[in-house]
């Protein structure tokens, strides 16, 4: 026998508004039983959609609406462990509009703004990632880094709680290091995790470009100013490892293919890779491909390194969502930089193309590339 579902209680008690406001009180939405979630919407509309960022499911998909009532459900199975952004297409009047579901409080912001987030069974936000009052905060000063390649940069630079110019760290390197900071609270993260000896005290250097498309699509300029400018002036600036072993680049997207095309122009520099749902877009016959002109110089790069793969790192972490369309490419890639003889560690998430995702695996990607803090110094 089928066991019924809160939304059927829901409805049947459409009738009567107490018992309507009691069910709305005392559920969370989306209402998410075993493997099967239910989107409820309710107010007056002439059609009401989930938009959601799934690859491989329609983007749009439809709610009805229960018979004489403005209450609007959708059920969908959606596998234990998954995190969904969704908004509601709400059409009223002749238009639609793209709303934040407002009976679900959990969000998830980007560089465009908010959406809603179905957490599904069993999912839970990591703990590590929120603000701890025993852990001892690291701190960000401003540094400017003169370059032959753009003139003057500015990065953002995290020094540890405990940091002394008598020790020596190692060196992260972080694109898009705004977004990082702001999305992914990455400032909190390492300072839980440097707190709990997870990783190693570390310098951070969060940086940012102002045309990023085309700097992080495999460009030559770009690799020369973190590898001949950026990296020389943090050497000087500040007590590093120098060594290969203690030198990071992380990217997500279109900065994963900056991190990793760098490497691959001064192969043996940037000792650990932290790629993030990569846009490693190729073509297996011709030049043209299907995500546009936007990604053709780097197809041409992906393709290069597919034709003649080479070891250009020690440790390369890769992470993706299962929900993204560029889950393809970077399985993909993955068989090839193992066959260089490169430590490859790969993770797949039941999430999207989001700063949520890249969050979620800092600390399995970090403690990896640098184990707690005596493994790293002995390894």
């Amino acid at each position: 026998m089928t066991q019924p579902r809160a939304i059927d209680e829901l409805i049947s008690s459409w009738g009567d508004a107490s018992r309507v406001r009691a069910f709305l009180n005392g559920h969370t939405f989306p209402l998410v039983e075993d493997s099967h979630v239910t989107f409820v919407w309710m107010g007056p509309a002439e059609a009401v959609n989930v938009r959601h960022w799934v690859y491989g499911l329609e983007s749009s998909t439809t709610l009805t609406r229960a018979p004489n009532t403005d209450l609007w459900h959708l059920t969908l199975e959606i596998p234990a462990n998954s995190r969904v952004e969704y908004k509601f297409e709400v059409h009223r009047d002749g238009r639609g509009e793209w709303l934040e579901d407002p009976l679900n409080p959990n969000r998830a912001r980007d560089p465009f703004g908010a959406n809603s987030v179905l957490q599904s069974a069993g999912y839970v936000s990591p703990e590590w990632t929120q603000p701890d009052p025993v852990t001892r905060p690291g701190v960000i000063e401003r540094v400017r880094v003169p370059s032959k390649a753009f003139g003057q940069r500015a990065v953002q630079v995290y020094l540890p709680a405990r940091y002394r110019k008598t020790r020596r760290y190692p060196l992260l390197v972080v694109h898009d290091g705004t977004d990082y900071l702001n999305y992914t609270g990455m400032k909190t993260v390492l300072d839980n995790l440097i707190h709990r000896l997870e990783i190693p005290e570390m310098v951070v250097a969060f940086s940012d470009s102002p045309d990023r498309l085309r700097e992080y699509a495999a460009d030559e300029g770009h690799a020369a100013y973190l590898t001949n400018d950026l990296l020389p002036h943090m050497t000087a600036k500040f007590p590093l490892i120098d060594e290969p072993r203690a030198r990071c680049l992380v990217g997500a997207s279109f900065g994963a293919v900056a991190s990793f095309s760098t490497a691959c122009r001064h192969p043996g520099v940037w000792g650990r890779l932290l790629l993030q749902s990569g846009s490693f877009a190729f073509t297996d016959i011709g030049r043209r491909n299907r995500r546009g002109p936007l990604f053709d110089r780097i197809v041409e790069f992906v393709n290069a390194y597919r034709e003649k793969p080479q070891a250009v790192s020690q440790r390369v972490f890769v992470s993706c969502g299962v929900y993204e369309s560029l889950i393809y490419e970077n399985r993909s890639l993955v068989p090839l930089l193992d066959s260089t003889g490169m430590q490859v560690r790969f993770v797949e998430a039941r999430d999207g193309h989001n700063w949520q995702n890249w969050r979620d695996r800092l600390r399995e990607g970090l403690s990896w590339l640098f184990p707690g803090p005596l493994m790293f110094v002995y390894e």
